[in-house]
């Protein structure tokens, strides 16, 4: 998603900090309720944007359409489970709350557009909100680390092709940069967001019959 208007950069920054803020808070506290304290630790489990932010990451959900923020730092060995299956959890948790404010936000649209209320403004907020957490779910959901996706990636796989991904994250903030620079990221995130946003607004047309 771009920011192409007034309208949309005014109301899109708001936008891209309740995706990027939700998702780390959730990742936060799946960590914290599966037995890791490290990001109540460190301030994470908070709605406050600044707390999440990563520079480079929200310039890139403004300009490229597809960012990340600041990652939550988890120490699975405080887990009271297979960590493994708790890392992945974890990683699943942000996308997943993206897609759940996706949704929430289409379902207010809907009921707005169907009354006709609430303006121009509210409507395009509404529309970059769900906009935005499809992108950042779908975008964090690639099996490429740092991302979340590796995370479940690794809890799929068994012991030995987890461990491959998991060195592969020495090399994963290189390895995404060069697949957003070579357009890849982009050929690949086109037609998902296209689908899972054509299936909540479907699915959130469905909470009015």
């Amino acid at each position: 998603m771009h920011l192409q208007s007034l309208p949309q950069l005014v109301l899109g920054i708001p936008a891209i900090l309740i995706a990027l803020t939700f998702h780390e808070y959730a990742h936060g506290k799946m960590a914290y309720l599966l037995g890791d304290p490290t990001a109540r630790n460190q301030g994470r489990l908070t709605l406050n944007p600044l707390a999440h932010l990563d520079i480079l990451g929200t310039l890139l959900l403004v300009v490229a359409g597809f960012g990340w923020a600041k990652p939550v730092q988890i120490n699975p060995y405080y887990f009271q489970m297979d960590r493994r299956k708790g890392m992945m959890l974890v990683g699943l948790a942000g996308p997943a709350m993206n897609l759940v404010l996706a949704y929430l936000a289409a379902v207010v649209l809907q009921l707005f557009l169907r009354f006709n209320i609430g303006g121009y403004w509210l409507a395009t907020f509404l529309n970059l909100l769900v906009g935005y957490n499809v992108v950042l779910a779908v975008f964090n959901l690639i099996p490429v680390p740092p991302l979340d996706g590796s995370r479940v990636l690794a809890g799929i796989l068994p012991p030995e092709g987890a461990a491959a991904v998991y060195q592969l994250e020495s090399y994963g903030t290189l390895l995404l940069l060069l697949l957003i620079a070579t357009g890849i990221i982009g050929r690949i995130m086109g037609p998902l967001v296209t689908l899972v946003l054509n299936l909540i607004i479907t699915a959130s047309g469905l909470a009015f019959i």
